[in-house]
């Protein structure tokens, strides 16, 4: 609104101004001398009422909504912020600087190397980390740091903090979003702190949109996994194969248990009695025609 209400003040102490030096003329449109008297007291208060729209845009800063104004007199930086809205300053001694208060992101695109716990090579890229300033620290920020906006977070300190995240995780476990992210926000908290002083700058959460390693990693660990899946599969078929044995091997086992246990049933059974039984059953009421013992033999249907 101030850059606004400064140049149409300018426009019209330019046009009050332009007036004044055309009504000067005397001769002009044949005007009598009192008319261009009349008619150069309205050239000079349009250009003094443009003048004094001019000096008030100049006079006026409006701080929107999620920023802190920083007054500024002859480059001196002033302690204390300037609150959201209308604010006034000295035209042409004074200035209220900007500090930006909203949730941020900036992006690095690069790739950034670093290596895991086991010193295994591993890259980040497209890192996104998402920041605040605090508003009770815009008057220091101000003061001693020479780009608020692009240079709080810059991509050697993301970059530190990253690798210094990556050196504490295990290959298996670097590539791991939620443990690389969290990590680094922690090393990145720590390290904005150093730099700012505590509480200057709000680390807010890191994004790694992508990671990984290096071509020839990948290709190993592709290798290893096949061998490792070709082992599970010999492993699976020799277990199938030792318990189909297993299982024939013991069928043949209950089957033989089951032919002796029947066997061993049937010779229980047969006692002098049941064989007795069997014979006369068997028996058709003859005698044997001849009976014998050691040499002696007799005809035992033979008559006198």
């Amino acid at each position: 609104m101030e850059i606004f209400i400064i140049i149409l003040g300018a426009a019209v102490a330019v046009a009050g101004l332009i007036a004044g030096i055309y009504f000067s003329v005397d001769h002009v449109c044949g005007k009598t001398k009192e008319e261009q008297k009349a008619q150069k007291k309205i050239g000079l208060s349009v250009m003094c009422a443009g003048t004094l729209v001019f000096l008030l845009g100049c006079s006026i800063t409006v701080v929107p909504t999620g920023y802190t104004g920083v007054r500024i007199t002859i480059g001196q930086v002033s302690d204390q912020v300037v609150a959201q809205g209308l604010n006034f300053k000295v035209p042409f001694v004074q200035g209220i600087t900007l500090v930006n208060n909203k949730q941020q992101d900036v992006t690095f695109e690069n790739q950034i190397w670093g290596e895991a716990s086991d010193q295994t090579p591993v890259y980040a890229s497209n890192v996104v980390v998402t920041y605040r300033v605090s508003e009770d620290r815009a008057a220091w920020i101000c003061a001693n740091i020479a780009q608020i906006d692009s240079g709080l977070i810059d991509e050697s300190i993301v970059s530190s903090a990253l690798k210094s995240a990556m050196k504490e995780l295990p290959a298996s476990e670097v590539t791991s979003r939620g443990k690389i992210e969290d990590l680094t926000k922690e090393k990145l908290t720590l390290s904005v702190n150093e730099k700012y002083g505590e509480g200057t700058v709000e680390i807010l959460k890191v994004i790694v949109n992508n990671m990984d390693f290096e071509d020839s990693y990948n290709q190993a660990i592709a290798q290893k996994s096949q061998a490792q899946q070709a082992y599970e599969t010999q492993q699976i078929e020799n277990e199938t194969t030792v318990a189909k044995a297993q299982a024939e091997a013991e069928a043949r086992r209950i089957e033989a248990q089951a032919e002796a246990d029947a066997n061993q049933l049937i010779a229980n059974s047969v006692t002098e009695n049941v064989l007795q039984s069997k014979f006369y059953d068997n028996w058709d009421g003859k005698l044997p025609s001849v009976m014998g013992d050691s040499a002696v033999i007799t005809d035992i249907n033979k008559t006198e």
